[in-house]
C-alpha cells in the first residue's frame, strides 16, 4: 500500500488523466483509482472531493449535474482545455521528478 504522503502531490494528476479518458463522477473515480492502483492506492472521499473542488476552482475541470446509468443523479467532473494543458504539465513534472529519484534510489 503507498501512502497518502507519498503520493499527495500527484493527486491531481491522476484525477485529471482519468477525467482526460472520459467524464466520470467522484465515486466512479475512486473505484477506478483503486482498481488501477490494483488495491496499492485507496484515495480518501476527502481528498478526493478537495481535489476535484481545487480542480473546478482552477479551471481545470468543470462539472455538470447528469444522471447516470443507473438513474441516480451524479455531478460529473470533465477536463477542461486549461485541465488538459495542466494535465500536460504535470505529467511531465512527474517525469523529470521520477527521473531525479530514481537517480538518488539506484546510487544507494
Amino acid at each position: 500500500m503507498i501512502s497518502s504522503d507519498a503520493i499527495r502531490g500527484y493527486v491531481d494528476l491522476i484525477i485529471l488523466a482519468l477525467l482526460r479518458r472520459r467524464p466520470s463522477y467522484a465515486y466512479e473515480l475512486s473505484k477506478t483509482i483503486a482498481e488501477v492502483s490494483q488495491g496499492d492506492y485507496v484515495i480518501k472521499q476527502t481528498t478526493l472531493y478537495s481535489a476535484l473542488k481545487r480542480l473546478e476552482v482552477s479551471g481545470f475541470v468543470a462539472s455538470s449535474a447528469r444522471t447516470s446509468a443507473s438513474g441516480k443523479p451524479r455531478t460529473y467532473y470533465h477536463l477542461t482545455e486549461d485541465g488538459a494543458a495542466h494535465l500536460d504539465r504535470k505529467v511531465s513534472e512527474w517525469e523529470s521528478t521520477k527521473t531525479l529519484v530514481d537517480r538518488f534510489a539506484k546510487e544507494l
